[in-house]
């Protein structure tokens, strides 16, 4: 109230000056302005046009005397006494316009004492009697500022008495946070991020809510970051449930959906932390999520490779199958997130999940089944590939020979456990039919590889390596739909033995290393009897001699020396054959054939010759493990040889 009083008391003060300043401007052109532009333009003027009219008969009276003064003596006497009068008649006009012209600047100079002072004299008249509405201005506002000058400094002297006490309630505010919480008429108040539904997909706005038990009334005020405040129209819904949202249903944390009795739909929420959910829970008489409990090896709330799981693919495939294969945009157009769900539950409920017979209801839309089916896979433990050959994949999607890159393919899918093998025949059988019918449905085999790329062969870490390996994800699915039939039907052929791998790497290239994508078969031997043992060191060492060092020709000599010995009964001779080691043979140290370029920090990079210290079985199939100087990482097993 003092700060209202006082800017009033201040605008008035400067209004009054300012109004009184604007009529001494005005004034001002009345007294000064105008005058002294009548005395330019009527005294200054005329002066001008005088001077004008004498410097015209100057050069006339000139140019006649010059003229005059240029006459012959010789000329009659009758035209020297016309030439004389007519020079004395233009002296007299000169004359006369000269003394005008005197005249004239003789009247501009005095008019100038009198006629430039005074208009002067009245402005500086008009401005004291501004300056003295100021002082009088000044008197009248000096009662009022003495008043509010003893206000101002017993307000000063209240503020440094009280800053000590309000310094102490706020340490006991700090220290019992509880104790002091303002008294509010709602049962909860605070900021929650309230998903929306936009065109472009979901987004998250902040809003401030508040809740009234009693009322069971909702308000949500949306709140623009920018400005500081409101940012829309409030909303007030009443609640009819709250429950806790599942962790591995959604990306962001502290989540919880509330359906409301006067809007369809659920409000899914995010609280500022674990705490704060819990409170909004507490005050809304949340519930926990009810998980899905199955007998048959299903964990709580996750699917699973079992007879459930095989069910609800299945089920979803033949009402798509039946239903909607040639709807447009198929497995491209996601369902809505709570429909989707609540069909899942259902599916995944032991009851209907064992009713093999009964079909998917028509009043579910096909965009929620394929989003249900998508989702499904998305909830496994791990991808329907399997992470430990998630690496394996990308390598064989960038095989440069589209040949080379089914086999590798075909060879892969064959050593994936037996449920995710048949789970991924029965989708790959499902989605080639869906790319038979794209004129109708739209849904190429890329389209189908860019959907469910990213599901089926998820890495297990969001690395920027993986993130550039998308595209090659969707690669892999597109060779499964393209040779679903050759993949899952037929045995994948048996790897080139150590020899015809040499040698088709030297056609290719003399000196080119090999790439990790071309590694070979190394020879491994098992423990025998010492004199066993070596002799077939000795013929390995020959062997891998003779590999290095020669050329192509000597490398098929040998090759072919050699495939007799491997056939043959002899028993010293098994060595030559490839085999895997187990986890049980004892090695400890191998030897470098071919220098590596580590792609990944797990694995290690060393050049031919390197002996590695420690070395044995990987769980990443194709890769051993073992230490170099120090770091263990691990080693392509095909370019190795066990000492």
């Amino acid at each position: 109230m003092c700060i209202a009083r006082s800017l009033q008391e201040f605008a008035s003060v400067l209004r009054n000056l300012e109004d009184e300043r604007i009529r001494m401007i005005e004034n001002a052109s009345d007294v000064l302005i105008t005058p002294l532009e009548k005395f330019r333009k009527e005294q200054i003027g005329a002066a001008k046009e005088a001077k004008k009219k004498y410097d015209k008969e100057t050069e006339k009276y000139c140019g006649i005397l010059e003229k005059h003064l240029n006459l012959s003596s010789k000329k009659k006497e009758s035209q020297l006494q016309e030439a004389d009068s007519q020079v004395d008649l233009v002296r007299q006009h000169f004359y006369e316009v000269s003394l005008e012209y005197v005249f004239k600047v003789q009247e501009v100079q005095e008019r100038k004492m009198f006629e430039f002072v005074e208009p002067l004299l009245a402005f500086l008249q008009g401005l004291f009697t501004f300056y003295h509405h100021g002082y009088e201005l000044a008197k009248d506002f000096s009662d009022f500022k003495m008043q509010l000058t003893i206000s101002i400094q017993n307000t000063r002297n209240r503020f440094e008495g009280t800053r000590s006490e309000v310094e102490s309630l706020m340490k006991k505010m700090k220290e019992n946070p509880l104790e002091h919480k303002t008294i509010s008429p709602y049962t909860m108040e605070g900021y929650l991020y309230v998903q929306e539904k936009r065109h472009f997909g979901t987004s998250w706005v902040k809003h401030y809510c508040t809740y009234q038990r009693d009322s069971k009334q909702i308000t949500m005020v949306p709140f623009d970051q920018k400005s500081g405040g409101k940012g829309g129209e409030d909303e007030s819904v009443t609640l009819k449930s709250c429950i806790r949202r599942k962790t591995d249903s959604i990306e962001k944390r502290f989540c919880f959906d509330v359906e409301a009795v006067d809007r369809p739909g659920v409000i899914t929420m995010q609280a500022l932390s674990e705490e704060d959910r819990r409170l909004w829970m507490e005050a809304m008489d949340g519930r926990e999520p009810v998980y899905n409990s199955n007998k048959d090896s299903q964990n709580e709330g996750t699917a699973q490779l079992d007879s459930i799981g095989f069910s609800i693919i299945r089920k979803c495939i033949h009402a798509v199958e039946t239903r909607g294969i040639n709807e447009q945009g198929l497995y491209r157009i996601v369902g809505v997130n709570s429909r989707v769900q609540k069909l899942l539950s259902v599916l995944m409920d032991p009851k209907t999940a064992s009713e093999t017979e009964t079909d998917i209801c028509a009043e579910w839309e096909i965009k929620t089944i394929t989003s249900a089916l998508k989702t499904y896979l998305r909830m496994l433990p791990g991808p329907l590939m399997m992470y430990q050959f998630q690496r394996s994949f990308i390598k064989a999607a960038k095989l440069e020979n589209q040949e080379s890159r089914v086999s590798e393919i075909h060879s892969l899918v064959h050593r994936l456990p037996e449920k995710n093998r048949q789970m991924l025949q029965l989708l790959m059988n499902h989605l080639a039919n869906v790319a038979n019918n794209h004129k109708q449905n739209l849904m190429t085999v890329a389209n189908l590889g860019v959907v469910f790329g990213p599901t089926l062969l998820r890495p297990q870490e969001e690395t920027v390596a993986a993130i550039m390996d998308i595209k090659f994800q969707n690669i892999v699915i597109e060779i499964l739909i393209e040779n679903h039939d050759k993949i899952f039907n037929t045995v994948p052929e048996m790897p080139l033995t150590n020899a015809q791998l040499h040698l088709s790497r030297k056609k290719s290239g003399d000196s080119k290393p090999p790439s990790c994508s071309e590694r070979p078969l190394t020879l491994f031997h098992a423990m025998q009897s010492t004199e066993k043992q070596e002799q077939r060191n000795s013929i390995i060492n020959s062997s891998l001699e003779s590999v290095v060092s020669s050329n192509a020709n000597s490398i098929l000599n040998s090759s072919s020396s050699l495939q007799p010995n491997m056939n043959s009964s002899d028993p010293d001779l098994d060595v030559l054959k490839p085999t895997r080691p187990n986890s049980l043979t004892p090695f400890r140290k191998a030897k470098a054939l071919y220098a590596c370029k580590a792609e990944h920090d797990s694995e290690l990079s060393f050049i031919a010759g390197t002996v590695f210290d420690n070395v044995h079985p990987s769980q990443e199939p194709g890769w051993l493990e073992g230490t170099l100087n120090g770091k263990t990482g691990l080693i392509p097993e095909n370019y190795v040889e066990f000492l």
